[in-house]
C-alpha cells in the first residue's frame, strides 16, 4: 500500500537537488505533488518525469503574492493541502565584515521567510478544511553548528529549527505536525562546486563518521517518514541526516 496515497502535497524548491527528490519519492507513493519553483522549467521537467504527473508552479516564496497563488493553484486543483515541504532555499559565500544588507535581507527572505509565509498560508487552509497535515521543513546541521562566511544562510536555517519549534506548539491543537530536516554534506546542485574539487570532497568523506556523502534520496526518504503515519506521534523533532557528522564536538 502507498503510504501517501491520495495525499496533496506542496514541495518548494523543487526543480533541483532535495526538493526534486522528494517530489519524485512523494508521488512514488501515491501523493498529488505541487511543485513550486522560482525556476518554472525545473519543475515543469520534473512534472514530466513523474510518471502520475504534478503541478508545476512558478513561485519565488519570498513574495506573499507568489505565495497565495502557490497554495490557491494547490487548492483549486485537489481541494485541499496534506502537506507541505518548506524546502525553498538559497546561499551565498561572504565574510561577516564583507556582507552587505542586501545579501543578508535576500537569504533571509527566501530560507526563513519563505517558510513562515508558505507555512502560514498552508496552516490556515488545513484548519480551515479539518485536515490533520504534516509540514516539513529543510534546514541545516549548520542550524546549530556555526561555522565562517555563511553567517546569513546559518542564521536562516537556525530561525527555521525555532519555527518548527513553534508552530508545532501552536498547530498540535489542530493536529498538524511540524517537523524538520537538518542535512550534512549532501551531493546537490548548491554544493556540485566543492564536491568538484577532489581534495575538498576527500576532506568532506574523512570528516563524516560513516564515510560518505550524503545523496538527495536520503534526505527525500526521511521527509516520506516524517509525513507518512508512521511518525504520527512526532511533531516539533529535528532530525539530522548528516552521517554523524553533527557528532563532532
Amino acid at each position: 500500500m502507498m503510504k501517501l496515497a491520495d495525499k496533496v502535497a506542496i514541495v518548494t524548491g523543487a526543480a533541483s537537488g532535495i526538493g526534486r527528490e522528494i517530489a519524485r519519492v512523494f508521488a512514488s507513493e501515491g501523493a498529488k505533488v505541487v511543485a513550486a519553483d522560482i525556476n518554472y522549467d525545473g519543475v515543469l521537467a520534473l512534472s514530466k518525469e513523474i510518471e502520475s504527473g504534478a503541478v508545476a508552479v512558478k513561485a519565488d516564496v519570498s513574495k506573499k503574492d507568489d505565495v497565495i497563488r502557490m497554495v490557491k493553484e494547490a487548492i483549486d486543483r485537489y481541494g485541499r493541502v496534506d502537506i507541505l515541504v518548506n524546502n525553498a532555499g538559497i546561499q551565498t559565500v561572504r565574510r561577516f565584515l564583507d556582507l552587505k544588507e542586501d545579501e543578508w535581507r535576500k537569504v533571509i527572505d527566501v530560507n526563513l521567510t519563505g517558510a513562515f509565509l508558505c507555512s502560514q498560508m498552508v496552516a490556515r487552509e488545513m484548519v480551515d478544511r479539518a485536515v490533520e497535515g504534516s509540514i516539513v521543513n529543510i534546514s541545516s546541521i549548520h542550524g546549530y553548528i556555526p561555522r565562517i562566511m555563511k553567517i546569513h544562510y546559518d542564521a536562516s536555517k537556525s530561525g527555521l529549527i525555532m519555527l518548527t519549534k513553534e508552530t508545532a506548539l501552536e498547530l498540535a491543537p489542530y493536529h498538524i505536525r511540524v517537523n524538520c530536516i537538518a542535512p550534512g554534506i549532501i551531493d546537490t546542485p548548491m554544493n556540485q562546486e566543492v564536491l568538484a574539487i577532489p581534495e575538498k570532497k576527500k576532506s568532506m568523506i574523512e570528516r563524516v563518521p560513516l564515510k560518505r556523502i550524503g545523496e538527495a534520496m536520503d534526505v527525500a526518504n526521511a521527509a516520506l517518514f516524517l509525513v507518512s503515519q508512521e511518525s504520527s506521534y512526532i511533531t516539533g523533532a529535528v532530525i539530522p541526516v548528516d552521517g554523524g557528522l553533527s557528532l563532532h564536538p
